[in-house]
């Protein structure tokens, strides 16, 4: 069985985010959305309703699963069973970053793949951060996450 992890804050989802799961839900036969707690940020959602948002827009799909994990992702990657940990690349940035990242969860696992999918060109400036500063200031962000979030986050 081919097990993959997209983890990440969710804090909000966003509609890149569900372009990335959407895309790659057929190369696995599970995927795993992983809320991982980010010491480095301070969340505006809690993480159990990041996980019930994320459970509403992904009800239809039976081969994603959400669960949240602390500590070190590739850690969670053993625990679950995933062979594969999932990014999405919006930047050359991303890459860097990624890049960076997967060379290091590899040197701890080599067993475990790192694959990246390229974010959809219409969504490589839309971020959880960037819809963050947009809620604090009373902005509209409907056109920004998936429908299904809204009502948690107005």
């Amino acid at each position: 069985m081919k097990i993959a992890l997209f983890p990440g804050s969710f804090d909000p989802v966003t509609i890149a985010h569900v372009d990335i799961l959407k895309r790659s839900v057929s190369l696995f036969d599970k995927v795993i959305i992983g809320i991982g707690t980010n010491s480095n940020k301070q969340p505006l959602l809690a993480i159990e309703t990041r996980e019930q948002i994320l459970k509403s827009v992904f009800a239809k799909e039976p081969k994603i699963e959400v669960a949240f994990y602390e500590g070190l992702t590739i850690e969670f990657c053993k625990t679950t069973g995933a062979q594969y940990l999932l990014r999405g690349i919006r930047t050359v940035s991303d890459f860097e970053y990624e890049k960076a990242i997967a060379q290091m969860n590899h040197a701890l696992e080599p067993s475990i793949e790192s694959i990246f999918i390229l974010s959809n060109p219409g969504y490589s400036s839309i971020s959880s951060t960037i819809v963050r500063d947009i809620l604090r200031h009373k902005g509209d962000i409907s056109q920004f996450v998936p429908k299904e979030a809204l009502p948690y986050l107005t």
